[in-house]
C-alpha cells in the first residue's frame, strides 16, 4: 500500500509541474514587437466649441408714439437701409397737436410783443415821473412772463414736430428686418412687449462661445498678456449647424472680463465676414479653434495604455519593456498624443499593442 501511495503522489507533483509551467506568465518570454524612436515634430489640434451666432448689430424696432399702424413699408425679411421708413402711424392727431403748436407760439409771440411795448412805454413815463417805479417793474415783469410763456410754447412746437416725425418708423441701421408681428389696423405704442421688427447688421456676425477659465490662463500664459494673446490668436473656422464648413475664416477679437459664476466658463467672441449673407442673426454653430503646437514629441495612441485614467507607454530600456507615465496634452485628434512630459528624444518605445505588454517583457525590434 506504501508503495501506490507514493507512486500516486509521484503521479500528481508531475501534473502540477506540468499544469503550472503551461500557466506561467508569458512575459518574461522575448517577442517581436514594433518600435519607434521618439522625435519632435509639429502638428495641428482642434477643438468644437458650440456657439450662437449674432449680427454685428441688431436693433429692436419699437414705435415712440401711440397710434395705430396705417401702413406697412417693408415685406418680412426685407433688405432695409438706415432712415428708410418702415412703418407709419396715424398722423392726424400729431398733425393736428402740431397746428396747435404753432397757434401757441403765434399766440405767445404777439403777447410777448405787447408785453415789450407797455414796458418800453413805462421807461418812458417813468423817466418823465408820469409812473411809478412799481408801474415799469409791473410791465417788465409781464414781459418777463410773455416771454416764458412763448419758450413753453416753442418747446411745445419742438415736441409736437417730433412725435409727427415718430409716426414714421425708420431703421437706425442697415440690415435684414425679421418677421412682422404687427399689420394694419393694429394698436401699438412705446410700451409694447413685442418689437415691430427686429433690423440685423448681418454683414459681419459674431459667433459667441465658451471656453474654460484653464484655457483661457493657458493661452494668456503663452502669450504674457490678454492684450497679446488676442492679436496672436489663429484663424478660427465656423461649421454651420447642417455640418457644413463655413467657407471664411474667423478672428477671435473680444474676451470677456468675467468669469460666469454658475459655469466658471469665459465669453469668447468670434467675428466672420458674411458677404453672402449665409449666416443669420440667432443661428448656431461650432467654432473650430486650433492648436499649432511646434517641436513637440508626437506618438500614436495605439502606442498607449491607460491605468486608472493615467496615460503609460512603454520604453525599451536594456531590451525589456519599462513602464512610464506620460503627461499629454489635454487636446488631442484621437489618432496621437502630444506628449509634455515622459518621453525624451531618442528614446525607444513600443509603438503598437502597449495595452498587451507586460513589465519587464523581452523586446526583440521587429524590422
Amino acid at each position: 500500500m506504501k508503495k501506490v501511495f507514493l507512486c500516486t503522489s509521484l503521479w500528481m507533483l508531475s501534473l502540477l509541474l506540468v499544469t503550472s509551467c503551461k500557466n506561467a506568465p508569458q512575459s518574461m518570454g522575448s517577442a517581436d514587437y514594433k518600435t519607434m524612436e521618439v522625435e519632435y515634430g509639429n502638428c495641428t489640434l482642434s477643438q468644437s466649441y458650440t456657439a450662437v451666432i449674432n449680427g454685428r448689430q441688431s436693433v429692436e424696432i419699437r414705435p415712440q408714439v401711440s397710434g395705430i399702424i396705417t401702413k406697412v413699408c417693408i415685406a418680412e425679411g426685407a433688405k432695409v437701409h438706415q432712415d428708410q421708413v418702415l412703418f407709419i402711424i396715424d398722423q392726424v392727431p400729431y398733425k393736428a397737436a402740431l397746428q396747435t403748436a404753432i397757434a401757441n407760439v403765434k399766440s405767445a409771440e404777439a403777447t410777448v410783443a405787447t408785453a415789450r411795448m407797455t414796458a418800453e412805454s413805462k421807461e418812458e413815463l417813468c423817466k418823465e415821473k408820469v409812473v411809478s417805479d412799481f408801474d415799469l417793474q409791473t410791465a417788465r415783469n409781464s414781459l418777463l412772463e410773455a416771454e416764458a410763456v412763448l419758450a413753453q410754447a416753442q418747446a411745445e412746437e419742438v415736441n409736437a414736430r417730433n412725435n409727427l416725425s415718430y409716426t414714421e418708423v425708420k431703421s437706425p441701421v442697415d440690415g435684414v428686418a425679421s418677421m412682422l408681428p404687427y399689420r394694419v389696423g393694429a394698436l401699438v405704442s412705446s410700451s409694447i412687449t413685442t418689437p415691430l421688427t427686429t433690423v440685423s447688421d448681418d454683414r459681419e456676425v459674431y459667433a459667441y462661445f465658451s471656453m474654460t477659465e484653464n484655457q483661457i490662463l493657458s493661452l494668456v500664459s503663452q502669450s504674457g498678456t490678454l492684450e497679446k494673446a488676442l492679436e496672436e490668436m489663429p484663424e478660427v473656422d465656423l461649421q454651420l449647424s447642417n455640418g457644413q464648413a463655413y467657407a471664411h475664416k474667423g478672428k477671435i477679437d473680444a474676451i470677456s472680463g468675467t468669469i460666469e459664476a454658475g459655469t466658471g466658463v469665459i465669453s469668447v467672441r468670434a467675428t466672420f465676414p458674411n458677404p453672402e449673407q449665409m449666416l443669420r442673426n440667432g443661428s448656431s454653430g461650432e467654432v473650430i479653434f486650433p492648436y499649432n503646437k511646434e517641436n513637440v514629441i508626437i506618438i500614436p495612441q495605439e502606442a498607449t495604455f491607460e491605468v486608472q485614467d493615467k496615460v503609460f507607454a512603454y520604453k525599451v530600456v536594456d531590451g525589456k519593456a519599462t513602464s512610464t507615465q506620460l503627461q499629454v496634452y489635454p487636446i488631442d485628434n484621437g489618432k496621437e498624443y502630444v506628449v509634455e512630459k515622459g518621453l525624451e528624444k531618442g528614446d525607444i518605445i513600443i509603438a503598437e499593442g502597449a495595452g498587451l505588454i507586460q513589465e519587464g517583457t523581452v523586446v526583440k525590434t521587429a524590422k
